[in-house]
């Protein structure tokens, strides 16, 4: 039932499958159902979880962490407007926060699980793993020198005597009689104890980008600091100190041309010259004694100045030339000097006295910052910035965004240290160029070039300051409001100032403190045409609070080294300057409360520098002024004010200084009231928003709270009562027009007035007025607004971070203000009509729209099911809901149970039928920023629960219906938004998704609050919703899934499922529902009733609602096979892997019995694991080796799909098959798509995890009842699991990066899984009946699956090499432990099933699956407690079923052997006992039950034999050891004794020791290869009479030519391998398609013919153990023969291929198996394609000769091999490994290499040397043979006879002149042709043939040509190629070249008769060559490109002279040649017809 499926189509999607069980069944009526069942459920359990089922939400304040002592707050004694009250509670009330009381702080599991998982390792054990104890045996074998006399033929030659070893400690109680039952139990109990309760801590945490039910705790709002630079000042002298000097700090941007901080001001003047000042200093301030500033950057970038302007007290004279003496004059000159500087200093005093109060500027210095900030960095960061500076700094910008950097990178100015500068030259300022422009122009010059210090004059001095990062708290620093910072020590001297930063672009950080300072500039004033004596002119400004002298306050920020606040500053003058630039800077503190008479008051002075009789040192110019308050605003930006010259007139402050009304008598003006004075003011305030809109809005809301008096004035305009309703809508409405920086910096109190006005009616002129929907329409407005600006960050699910932190902490419901509405006014709001509100049109042209334009149509559709969804309810309002609403005052309070309080609307009410009447643009905004409502809604429902103290209602009553009502649509209408957007393009869908998850989380959230039952309903409903609309299902699924996985991280989950009714152990009744207490007493129901239990029938999906949701949702994704499905299956299985990780580490969950019952809840999933087996990775390919016998680096890894058969056969249940008969295909295996490694690595730990935990009882009663069909399933996937989980060791760490790519993978992979889990006898069965069809299709996606899984390796790899080595330890640490629990649970498991299934009697089908998962566990890295318990399961199985086992489990048997020897050789003690104990029973057994012995031995040998040729780095010592423990064994045994068991024991033992010896040689040539083959063939060769082993020795040397990538050698092997079968497969029966013996190879290889079968007499096949091994089959011999063929296919022998296929296409065509021909022709196919494309261009092998000459070599002495090398090997390559090698075994100077190839002379050779003689040779072949071999595959395949040729003349020198020169042709025979089983081959025979130097002419003549013709018809031509060749041969310079020959040889007619044949013979070669020249001349002439004509010209003149000069000689022919001949046959005799002659003395004699 569970695959029938119901299809949907809409219209115009193709239709697709849902399965039938997809939809969501009816919740179970919560709430009713604990009431109901509270007596018999079990109530602990669920308390043991938590507060339930009470209330888990807690409202909570906490306090504003506050950076100052006090938090910053107006002046005391003043009454507040209210805008500033409202502001200052906003920046000091505490937090709001709701918590979940069981969630820490509502952190999820993941987090959790970092926590624990920290100290995870202190607890655990350390595991024992063989790969990890001291490399087993290499550490012991050192290289030594030694001889080589290797080869006595006798196999094992040194027998060490075995008893003169000592044995290993025995296990006492092996011998001991107990019955199997106790033996279980003994076994049990040690299994049990001491394991890890919590699996899952072991098991690595999911991926992250899965874990969605993540909410990130936002922010806390906090103020904002940009990059701190602390700079501390401290030197500041000139070479002169004759005054006080004072300095002035602040940073400039040049780039954007602003000032960015305020300024900083300080001296460091000595006391005595403080002194000079003290009558102008009433008192000194112990702040304004700050030196050092911590200074802000937010933007940080190259173009940042530090800029110290330094100021001196006013004295008489230019700037010019008050700076003179300080460039001429150095205080540590005598004389004259001391006199002029006394003078000085005695000046400098009288103008302090006198001008003491008055500045002038005098020098300068720019410092650049751009070192200080880390500016590669900063590229990035501003582009960033740009982007996101909407956050508090970069820095957090940076850890809001998405993109989340680790906090290095969060300050990009942290990473200097602190620097100290010194600056030995100052710039004197120029009095005409102050202002800030002309410092920018400075600036630009000083940056670009250092050609300012040449336009302006600079002055000596030293200046040194220190510049470093400031540190988080620095401690004893103070605001930039003087507020002290914590920490703040109290006895410091002085302290540091925090300097403010005026940020170069907006900073979008919500206010949360009070500040209120205001800067004022003045900056220019022209007196120029002015007569009056205006010179030196100063201006003091004053901040007045009335028009009276004696009003100015004391709010001024005083300078340094003097009062904090002062009544007046003056500027600095500029001496003699009638119009004067300033650069001052005045800071005042603003009082909160500001009226019409505040204003800043200017007055103009003139200085006299003189002193005069009488004179005042002032005289007064003018006055100016402005008012701070502007219609009640903050005056703020540039101001051109008028100066007038008389005392100002009364009343003067209420208008500014341009406007003021005429007065009488009139006011004087300077210049005709022109505005002469520039003047710029700036506020930095929380308080005064600076922004129309904001302005209008906060003045009309208060006008509505306090008592005011109409009409109010806004700005400009006057408001009457009548109109004030009207001018707050549209306020309301414009609010979101204001710009993006005043509306975040007050967004918590514009929020807070909005939600007011939203829930709060007002009374306005008698009448009510209702804001709601307007307030709401705003809100929706504004957080449009902030989620598309682009400079705001968002946190990984979409959300604004200024939103997600103001409703986390700032919102709380709006305060219960005064009553103002009447009683019947009571539900009056706005309807749900669909108000076309004033504001539509103005959000409109803010609000672009987002999804679907059509709104109205979905609205229609979605009201539909809303109504449908409402009918199904039980309640029914009769009457409309819109008529209800408007009309409504008397007769609602029947039908609404709990009608509101009669004064005030509930904020959650409010908010949530807003939600549902909006319409058009608002509502689709509502649904794209869900859930900033839907948290609204929920802190308004919580705090709401938590006021009105309904913690102890029930549930059902907290909230009234209609809310309810409002709930189910918003979920709906959302739900139905969803899916209309999830099926558009990539931006919406991505929108869709994140709807979604805000949908769950509110879901969520409403659990803890509302009816669970009503949430579970709404769940429903969600999800069928979804799936009725959505026609894609992976995106359904997707969806869904994100929206449970949220769900199903509840803190209360398993309450929520009500786990604790889950019948843990035995079958009650599944439900307390069905109350069935008589069932256990009919046991056909109990065994139905614990299968159903592992099912998801309908009643559990009602009951454990959530769970039953999730695992519909990966049985779905698990059944689907559509595109995109892999993706939601991984992240359906790690959806549960997270749910159970969060209950292990859940400390509620550590109890056993409450781990029982949540294992219970999860029953169902094992059986969507077992359908989904086939569909799992298959772990089992990526093996190395039987034993784990492979090197590290050559693990391969390769994926892929559980091949069927594999599946099937894995667990054995082929016996199963054999029994029953049924064909394969009918087997009911899904063919669904293949899941990735991750995937099915995370889907195999749940099962385990369920296995561990779930009531042990109950799995043995589970599977008693289970058919063995699927018994075999569970085997099956135990199987998996034991490689899933194997231990992959530290040192793979390291070795991951080259393992995951390397060549040979696939092929390796393939031979292994070949030659390991071989498909002997039982893999015929298979071939024969394939699983048809659904398994191509998985094709695809592996190669897909393993191109993932190598990036993934990859990128573990490059982390990896990130961590340190104790993490490292400490991840090793972890995963050992993993490893072990899990092969543990799955030990229990099979005990589980053996116990379970041998009562019912079905064993002989599963023992050979527990037995196959058991020897599959051992082949693995395990560690010692694990083998310690798998051994004794063992033991335990063979002396319970030892008979079935030796007759069934042949192949079975044979595995357990080799696995047992190889732990035999372990070096770890424990484990070497536990084997020895194992392999001695399974002997004892073998013998005692049936005389099975003699297979067993059979095995025993086999194994060894196949250990010892596979695993390099096996110990022999320990199995020695071993072996000599079995004897002891033996040797104990009383009841044996009286049996030949004891001798034939020792017998054996003694064989196994003798096949040890000889891999003890094979250590010695490990670095030999050659050497090692040649020991590997001769033990082959010795087991000719014992074809088992002689298999296992060609396999081994198959493995190790395989990894040498020797693969043709390793081909050949495998062939001679499956002759060896095929001799003895034709001698037990007669099949016409089966290869006649070897005879049928010999098109492969002539070689093959020694494996011809030794005769009957000596070996019959059918004797008991002889050719019992898996590939004595039809399927081992095809097994071996595909093998050979794919390696003959990566060695590149393609013709190769083909021939192997011809022996197996036969046989597969008897077995009718279509699939494999499919699969072979295709293979074939291929071959024969890639011989057409890479005929000539592949590369064979390159021969070398090789003769060793001295005794050191022993037997090797005066043998000559010739060595098979790689493709392209050179003669150094092979030369420097052999000599390398035998340096290594002789000493470095006992070995040469001789370089010459003459024949050797023994006598002349050093007897203390080792002499090595190589020559490069190249294959020979007779004419005659040349016919047959064509093509170039053929000249290189099966070649015995090879040629080398040496150079010599007659006189002993190699070379000499052409006449003398003479050739030696040697050619070799081998033994054997290559290729062969071997790299190396012995020479039989040699040949040696002397050329005389014409013939040497000749045959070099001959090679020219050919050369010649060959490029000459290349196809394509090849002009360079021809051109080489041509220049070689008619090049007029070539030295020995054809004209030397021609002259040499052809010149005369030689005397010797016997040369003339010789002569003719040459002069015949030149007639073809110089014909050959010709055409290759006329054919280049057709190749050449314009640019060679003039090249092409020089070759044929060249050619030309070569043909004149040959000609005479071509032309002369010898007469005697041509005269008719009468006595032939004497001549013939003379003359041999070949040009070789057989060297004898007689030739050498002649030719001279």
């Amino acid at each position: 039932a569970q695959f029938c499926h119901r299809s949907l189509s809409t219209p115009g999607f193709p239709t697709f499958q849902v399965p039938s069980f997809y939809d969501a069944v009816d919740p179970v009526d919560f709430e009713g159902f604990l009431m109901t069942q509270q007596n018999n459920l079990d109530l602990d359990l669920a308390q043991e979880l938590g507060d339930f089922p009470e209330d888990d939400l807690d409202v909570v304040f906490t306090p504003k962490e506050c950076r100052t002592l006090q938090p910053s707050m107006p002046e005391d004694g003043v009454e507040l407007d209210s805008h500033v009250k409202d502001c200052v509670q906003t920046y000091i009330r505490e937090w709001l926060i709701v918590n979940r009381k069981n969630q820490g702080n509502s952190d999820t599991c993941s987090t959790k699980n970092k926590g624990s998982r920290k100290d995870l390792h202190k607890s655990l054990p350390k595991q024992t793993f063989a790969s990890e104890t001291l490399d087993s045996g290499n550490a012991t074998f050192q290289w030594v020198p030694f001889q080589l006399s290797v080869f006595c033929d006798s196999v094992a030659c040194s027998d060490l005597e075995l008893r003169s070893l000592q044995p290993d400690p025995r296990l006492e109680q092996l011998l001991r009689h107990l019955s199997a039952e106790e033996f279980e139990r003994l076994n049990e109990e040690a299994r049990r104890t001491n394991r890890h309760p919590e699996l899952l801590a072991l098991y690595p945490s999911v991926d992250e980008e899965d874990a969605v039910e993540i909410r990130p705790v936002p922010d806390r709002p906090k103020e904002h600091l940009g990059n701190r630079i602390l700079v501390k000042l401290q030197t500041l002298k000139f070479d002169i100190e004759i005054e006080p000097l004072f300095a002035c700090i602040a940073l400039y941007d040049i780039k954007e041309r602003k000032k960015i901080s305020e300024n900083f001001l300080c001296d460091l003047n000595s006391d005595s010259l403080r002194g000079l000042l003290r009558s102008h200093t009433p008192s000194i301030d112990l702040s304004t004694q700050a030196r050092s500033a911590v200074f802000s950057v937010t933007y940080p970038s190259s173009d940042i100045y530090l800029v110290i302007k330094i100021e001196k007290v006013l004295q008489q004279g230019e700037i010019g030339d008050c700076a003179e003496p300080y460039m001429v004059l150095k205080e540590s000159e005598a004389g004259k000097t001391k006199e002029k500087i006394e003078k000085l200093k005695a000046q400098a005093e009288s103008f302090c006295q006198r001008l003491g109060k008055y500045r002038m500027p005098f020098a300068w210095i720019p410092i650049c910052l751009a070192n200080f900030f880390n500016l590669s960095t900063l590229e990035r960061e501003i582009q960033e910035a740009e982007g996101l500076n909407g956050t508090s700094t970069l820095l957090q910008a940076r850890r809001f965004s998405e993109r989340s950097f680790n906090s290095e990178d969060n300050y990009p100015a942290s990473n200097f240290k602190p620097t100290s500068l010194t600056i030995n030259t100052f710039f004197k300022q120029e009095g005409d160029r102050l202002s800030d422009e002309d410092l920018f122009k400075f600036l630009a010059d000083f940056k670009r070039s250092s050609s300012l210090q040449r336009r302006i004059k600079t002055l000596p001095g030293t200046l040194k300051v220190e510049i470093s990062p400031d540190t988080e708290n620095i401690g004893y620093c103070l605001t930039p409001e003087l507020l002290p910072v914590k920490p703040f020590p109290e006895n410091r001297n002085r302290p540091h100032k925090e300097i403010l930063e005026f940020p170069i672009r907006e900073v979008y950080v919500p206010h949360t403190i009070y500040r209120n300072l205001l800067y004022v500039y003045p900056q220019r004033l022209n007196f120029a045409n002015r007569l009056a004596s205006a010179r030196n002119i100063t201006i003091k400004i004053q901040f007045m609070c009335g028009e009276d002298p004696s009003c100015a306050m004391p709010v001024i920020f005083g300078k340094s080294s003097g009062p904090e606040f002062v009544q007046e500053i003056y500027t600095a003058i500029t001496y003699h300057n009638k119009s004067p630039d300033f650069y001052e800077e005045v800071k005042i503190k603003l009082p909160a409360k500001l009226t019409e008479k505040h204003h800043l008051l200017f007055t103009f002075y003139h200085i006299s520098c003189q002193p005069k009789q009488g004179a005042s040192v002032e005289t007064l110019i003018g006055y100016s002024w402005l008012p701070i308050l502007l219609n009640d605003r903050l005056q703020t930006g540039h101001y051109s004010l008028p100066v007038a010259l008389d005392k100002l007139p009364l009343h003067y402050s209420i208008h500014s200084p341009e406007k003021i009304p005429s007065q009488t008598p009139p006011i004087k003006w300077v210049e005709g009231h022109k505005g002469v004075f520039i003047v710029e003011v700036q506020a930095v305030s929380s308080v005064h928003t600076q922004d129309n809109h904001l302005e209008k809005f906060f003045t009309l809301c208060h006008s509505l709270e306090s008592q005011v008096t109409f009409p109010i004035r806004v700005m400009d305009q006057k408001i009457t009562e009548a109109s004030l309703e009207h001018e707050l809508k549209l306020s309301i409405i414009c609010l979101n027009s204001s710009r993006l920086e005043p509306l975040v910096l007050f967004l918590h109190l514009v929020l807070d007035k909005l939600f007011q006005l939203a829930v709060q009616p007002m009374v306005i002129a008698g009448q009510t007025a209702n804001f709601s929907q307007f307030a709401f329409e705003s809100v929706v407005a504004i957080v449009n607004s902030l989620h598309n600006s682009k400079e705001l960050s968002k946190d990984q699910h979409g959300r604004n971070c200024l939103l997600a932190s103001y409703v986390y902490y700032v919102f709380r419901l709006p305060d219960a203000q005064r009553e103002v509405v009447k009683p019947e006014s009571r539900y009056y709001t706005f309807g749900r009509t669909s108000a076309v509100s004033v504001g539509n049109k103005l959000m409109q042209s803010r609000v672009k729209s987002c999804s679907n334009p059509d709104i109205t149509v979905t609205q229609a559709a979605s009201d539909e099911e809303v109504k449908s969804i409402m009918s199904s309810k039980p309640m029914d309002h009769s009457s409309s809901r819109v008529s209800y609403y408007v009309e409504g005052t008397n007769d609602m309070s029947g039908l609404c149970a709990s009608a509101r309080p009669s004064n005030k609307k509930h904020f959650h009410e409010e908010l949530a039928l807003q939600m549902v009447v909006s319409t058009g643009m608002v509502r689709e905004s509502v649904f794209k920023y869900a859930w900033f409502f839907f948290e609204l809604l929920i802190k308004s429902m919580a705090q709401y629960v938590h006021n009105m103290e309904k913690q102890d209602n029930p549930r059902r009553s907290r909230f009234s219906d209609r809310f309810k009502d409002d709930i189910t649509t918003i979920v709906s209408v959302i739900t139905s938004e969803i899916a209309a957007l999830v099926v558009k393009p990539p931006k919406e869908s991505e929108q869709a998704e994140k709807i979604n998850i805000s949908l769950a989380f509110f879901l969520y959230d409403l659990l803890s609050l509302m009816d669970r039952g009503f949430v579970f309903n709404l769940i429903k409903h969600y999800c069928n919703q979804l799936s009725n609309k959505l026609n894609s299902l992976s995106t359904l699924i997707s969806m869904r899934l994100e929206f449970l996985r949220i769900l199903c991280s509840h803190e209360h989950y398993l309450n929520l499922n009500l786990f604790f009714m889950t019948p843990a152990s035995a079958p009650a009744s599944p439900s307390p529902s069905l109350s069935s207490q008589n069932s256990s007493s009919c046991s056909s129901f109990q065994d139905q009733k614990i299968t159903s239990m592992f099912d998801l029938s309908a009643e559990y999906r009602q009951q454990h609602f959530l769970t039953g949701l999730l695992f519909t949702e990966l049985a779905a994704a698990l059944d689907a096979d559509c595109e995109g499905i892999s993706k939601v299956q991984r992240k359906a299985v790690s959806a549960i892997l997270s749910l159970l990780s969060s209950h292990d580490l859940d400390p509620r969950c550590s109890k056993k019995e409450v781990k029982i019952k949540i294992a219970a809840l999860y029953l169902p999933l094992v059986g969507i694991i077992l359908d989904a087996l086939p569909q799992l990775h298959d772990f089992t390919n990526v093996r190395s080796g039987k034993g784990r016998t492979g090197n590290p680096e050559e693990e391969q890894e390769s994926s892929g799909a559980i091949n069927q058969n594999v599946a099937i056969a894995i667990a054995g249940s082929q016996f199963n098959i054999r029994n029953s008969g049924i064909p394969l295909a009918s087997l009911p295996y899904r063919h669904s798509a293949t899941l990735g490694p991750d995937t099915s690595r995370n889907l195999l730990i749940c099962f385990l995890w369920i296995m561990k935990n779930a009531d042990q009882k109950l799995i043995q009663k589970w599977v008693a009842d289970l058919p063995s069909m699927q018994l075999n399933r569970i085997l099956d996937l135990l199987f998996i699991c034991v490689s899933c989980f194997e231990y992959k060791g530290k040192q793979s760490s390291d070795k991951v990066s080259t393992q995951a790519l390397q060549k040979s993978r696939d092929v390796k992979a393939r031979l292994e899984e070949a030659l390991l889990r071989g498909e002997g006898a039982r893999g015929e069965m298979m071939k024969r009946c394939r699983i048809p069809a659904g398994n191509d299709r998985s094709a695809g996606v592996n190669e897909n699956l393993r191109w993932r899984k190598e990036q993934t390796q990859w990128r573990q790899a490059n982390e990896r090499q990130d961590k340190t080595k104790a993490e490292l330890d400490q991840e090793a640490l972890i995963s050992g432990n993993l490893a072990t629990e899990a092969n543990l649970i799955i030990l229990d498991m099979q005990e589980n099933i053996i116990q379970a299934s041998f009562a019912a009697e079905c064993r002989d089908n599963l023992l050979g699956g527990v037995l196959k998962v058991l020897v599959n566990s051992l082949g693995y890295d395990q560690s010692t407690t694990y083998l310690t318990h798998c051994f004794a399961t063992l033991r335990a199985l063979i002396a319970k079923f030892g008979d079935l086992l030796f007759e069934e489990e042949v192949e079975q048997c044979a595995d357990l052997c080799q696995r047992v020897l190889h732990h035999c050789s372990s070096s770890i003690d424990i484990t070497r006992t536990q084997a020895c104990a194992t392999l001695y029973l399974l002997m004892r057994y073998s013998f005692s039950s049936t005389s099975n012995f003699s297979r067993v031995k059979m095995q025993v040998t086999m194994s060894l034999a196949s250990l010892v040729g596979k695993s390099p780095e096996f110990n022999e010592e320990f199995l020695r050891r071993s072996l000599r423990t079995i004897l002891a064994y033996a040797e104990e045994d009383k009841d044996m004794q009286a049996t030949p068991f004891p001798i034939q024991v020792e017998e054996l033992l003694c064989n196994l020791n003798s096949i040890l010896s000889d891999t003890v040689k094979m250590r010695e040539f490990q670095e030999d290869p050659e050497m090692l083959m040649d020991l590997m063939y001769r033990i082959a060769k010795g087991y000719q009479t014992s074809p088992d082993l002689r298999l296992t020795w060609l396999q081994n040397m198959a493995e190790k030519h395989t990894k040498r990538k020797c693969y043709t050698e390793a081909a050949m092997c495998l062939v001679h391998a499956a002759a060896l079968v095929a001799e003895y497969l034709s001698m037990l029966e007669d099949r016409n398609y089966l290869p006649v013996g070897s005879v049928s190879f010999q098109n492969i290889s002539s070689n093959v013919l020694e494996e011809s079968a030794v005769s009957d007499d000596v070996l019959s096949p059918d004797e008991d153990g002889i050719c019992s091994g898996r590939y004595f089959s039809e399927s081992g011999l095809v097994g071996l023969l595909e093998q050979a063929a794919e390696l003959f296919s990566t060695g590149g022998l393609y013709e190769t291929v083909n021939e192997v296929y011809k022996i197996v296409i036969p046989i597969l065509e008897a077995h009718r198996d279509f699939r494999k021909l499919t699969l072979t022709h295709s293979k074939l196919q291929k071959a024969f394609d890639s011989i057409i494309n890479k005929g000539q261009k592949r590369m064979f092998g390159t021969y070398f000769r090789v003769g060793f000459y001295g005794s050191k070599f022993g037997d090797l002495d005066e043998q000559e091999f010739v060595y098979k090398e790689p493709a392209i090997t050179k003669l150094p390559e092979i030369s420097h490994r052999l000599e390398g090698f035998y340096g290594q075994c002789f000493g470095e100077d006992a070995v040469e290499v001789i370089k010459d190839s003459a024949p050797v002379d023994k006598s002349k050779l050093d007897p203390n040397k080792a002499y090595i003689q190589i020559t490069f040779v190249e294959p020979y072949f007779d004419e005659y043979e040349m016919k047959d071999r064509v093509t170039y595959f053929e000249k290189n395949f099966n070649i015995s006879r090879f040629m080398y040729t040496t150079p010599f003349t007659m006189d002993g020198r190699p070379r000499g002149e052409l006449c003398e020169q003479y050739k030696r042709n040697t050619i070799l025979t081998t033994m054997h042709a290559f290729p062969y089983i071997k790299t190396r081959i012995n020479v039989i025979q040699r040949e040696e043939f002397i050329l005389t130097p014409i013939e040497v002419a000749i045959e070099d003549m001959r090679k020219k040509t050919r050369e010649l013709t060959a490029a000459t018809n290349q196809e394509p031509p090849d002009a360079k190629m021809l051109q080489m060749v041509l220049q070689g041969s008619v090049g007029a310079t070539v030295n020995q070249g054809p004209l030397e020959v021609a002259q040499v040889f052809l010149a005369e007619i030689p005397a010797d008769p016997k040369l003339y044949r010789h002569h003719n013979k040459l002069r015949l070669c030149f007639k073809e060559f110089i014909m050959r020249c010709g055409e290759a001349v006329e054919k280049n002439k057709h190749l050449i490109t314009a640019d060679q004509r003039e090249y092409h010209q020089e070759l044929k003149r060249n050619y030309m002279k070569l043909k004149e000069n040959l000609r005479p000689m071509i032309e002369r022919k010898i007469p005697e040649l041509y005269k008719p001949v009468v006595k032939v046959h004497n001549i013939r005799e003379s003359f041999r017809n070949h040009s070789f002659r057989k060297y004898d003395t007689q030739t050498s004699s002649q030719s001279t």
